[in-house]
Parts: structure tokens; sequence; C-alpha cells
């Protein structure tokens, strides 16, 4: 019983750690991972570790070649637009369902904001954009719609990823995210559903355009 959950345990550790390299981008796109180097980094065997490629294959972060190593993937220009396309039919339609938006969002969303402004101040993109994500999450799960929330919180990593690039390649985005973001924070204030809906739509197709330039 204590071999298999130390086993486990260390696969989970593996798991953790690559993915949080790939999406901080210590491991970008194109760079080849192989076991030992692995189990060495997280000292752990080579069995978990293993076992923590193939999950993280089967998440479409990784392309496993026997007896050579792992491929961290590149985000394709097919992955932006189907997230894009997928954040813009749910994100528009649940900020729309958050109007009048109760206090307690409100108050949740304008904390949100300062985390990202602090964050972002301090260079903490990773941990910046993590805060970006759970802005959005609120607003989304707001609408009481679970299959949604489910669905949204499925494009997390991705989004992710992609954020963390997009500020790598564009620093002034950090302000210019907190000002969108401000904008739709407004707008939900107001009580206006249609001005929300509409700073969502030009924050996320914004997005759309600089990240599909970041993937060139």
């Amino acid at each position: 019983m204590s071999s298999v959950s130390t086993a486990v345990t260390a696969a989970e550790r593996v798991y953790q750690h690559v993915k949080q390299g790939v999406l901080d981008r210590r491991y970008e796109g194109g760079i080849l991972l192989t076991e030992g180097e692995l189990a060495e980094a997280v000292g752990v065997s080579r069995t978990p570790v293993r076992e923590a490629l193939l999950r993280l294959e089967t998440e479409g972060l990784l392309k496993l070649y026997p007896k050579k190593g792992a491929l961290v993937l590149a985000v394709s220009a097919q992955e932006i637009a189907d997230v894009i396309e997928t954040r813009l039919l749910i994100e528009e339609f649940t900020v729309r369902r958050a109007v009048p938006a109760p206090a307690g969002l409100l108050e949740r969303l304008a904390e949100l904001v300062e985390d990202q402004r602090r964050l972002g101040a301090a260079g903490e993109l990773g941990a910046m954009m993590a805060a970006d994500r759970a802005f959005h999450a609120e607003i989304v799960r707001s609408a009481g719609n679970q299959i949604l929330s489910r669905l949204y919180d499925q494009l997390r990593d991705r989004q992710l990823r992609m954020g963390v690039a997009l500020l790598h390649a564009h620093p002034d985005r950090v302000e210019r995210t907190l000002a969108e973001h401000a904008e739709i924070l407004d707008a939900l204030r107001a009580g206006d559903a249609e001005t929300a809906a509409a700073a969502v739509g030009a924050h996320v197709g914004r997005v759309a355009e600089l990240v599909r330039g970041s993937a060139r």
C-alpha cells in the first residue's frame, strides 16, 4: 500500500513540474524532454516520469517518442482559433446573464483586478495570468450553468499558456488587460448587459489578434 502511494505521489510531482514548466514557458514548444533529465530534476525514478508524460500527452501538451523523449507541442493556429471561438461563445453569453450582478461578484472581480495589477507590477506574469483566468471564470460561474462552467474550466490550461506567451511578447499588454477588465467591471456595476458583452468581445478579440501574431 505504501509503495503504491509513493509511486502515485511521485508521478503527480513530475506531472505538476512538467505541466507548470510548459504553462509558464520554462519548457517552450519544440523542446525535447528526456525521462532521465526529468527524473533527476524532480528526484524520482523513471517509472513515475513515464506515467506523468503519458498523462500530459493525453492533455495535448506533449508528444511522446519512444526511446527519445517527449516533445513539448507548440500552440497551433487551429488551437488558438478554437479556444478564442469557444471563449467568445461562453463569455459573451454568461456576462449578459451576470446582469444584474450581485455585490459579492463585483467585490470579487475588483479584488482580482487588484491582484493582477500587483502581480503585473512585480513581473509575476504566470501568477497574473492565473488571476486573469480567475476573473473571467468568476463571471462564467455567476451565470449558474454548470455545464458551461465545466467546459470553460477545460480551457484554463490552454488560456494560461497562450496568455503568458502573449505577455512576454507584448509587455504593454499588462496595462491594457487591466484597463479592459476595468471596462467589463464598470459595465457590470452599471447593470448594462450589452455594454458588458461588447467589452468582453473587444477584449477577447484583441487577445486573439495578439496571440495569433505571437504564435507566428
